[in-house]
């Protein structure tokens, strides 16, 4: 699956999608299948502080546990419920109903565009 124009990438293999001072955040296609079935999500909670680069969470699946790294710096203003009864929902739509977080951000970092991003994956 080809990454989204609109979006912008970091190299853990988050996407951001930034709407006015909020980033929705989630992880790639590429992400959830290098993962596979991914059976659990643990997310920060509403009202918690992030740092960008830091570790936030961690998406388990039947064959590892991956690290979410958090591309923003701010306040965790929304999490993904349905991720909590239905974790598979990262793999089956990771830039849509699969999105993990929203952050309310300061600063946006300077982040990949999608043809970056497909190069880092090899899949330009």
């Amino acid at each position: 699956m080809t990454a989204p124009e609109h979006l912008k990438y970091t190299a853990e293999h988050e996407w951001v999608d930034a709407d006015g001072d909020v980033a929705t955040v989630g992880v790639t296609a590429y992400a959830a299948a290098q993962l596979g079935d991914i059976v659990y999500v643990d997310l920060p909670s509403v009202g918690d502080e992030v740092t960008a680069g830091q570790t936030v969470g961690e998406l388990e699946s039947t064959k590892s546990v991956g690290e979410l790294f958090c591309p923003v710096s701010g306040e965790v203003v929304e999490v993904n419920e349905q991720l909590s009864s239905s974790p598979e929902v990262v793999n089956s739509d990771p830039f849509g109903e699969g999105w993990l977080m929203r952050v309310r951000f300061s600063e946006l970092p300077e982040l990949l565009d999608r043809d970056q991003y497909d190069a880092l994956t090899g899949a330009a």
